[in-house]
């Protein structure tokens, strides 16, 4: 995929989102000592950068976004409310998007 195609599927994953109302289950909840609206709101922090500046993230925000991406991948799987595993998924597939294609940089 070429860079251009990343940033407009990534913004159009990214609009999915912030349209998604946040799960009212997991307000002041933390997974694995992990809180769950700090992690939401870290990984949409370092998508939206991304998509805003034409698919780039600085080195802090590459490296919270790494650590977002571990995080997602340990508690994930522990949600089992439909709705909050349904946003954490699409929370994910973004972050992947957005990390994968800094790999291709």
């Amino acid at each position: 995929m070429i860079r251009s195609e990343q940033i407009r599927s990534a913004a159009l994953l990214w609009q999915e989102h912030r349209d998604a109302e946040f799960p009212a289950d997991l307000r002041g909840v933390e997974v694995e000592d992990i809180d769950m609206v700090l992690l939401d709101a870290d990984t949409a922090g370092c998508a939206s950068a991304w998509i805003t500046n034409d698919g780039t993230l600085d080195p802090q925000r590459r490296r919270i976004l790494q650590t977002c991406v571990e995080n997602l991948g340990r508690v994930v799987p522990q949600i089992s409310d439909p709705s909050g595993h349904q946003y954490y998924q699409r929370l994910t597939q973004l972050a992947l998007l957005v990390s994968g294609a800094l790999d291709t940089t």
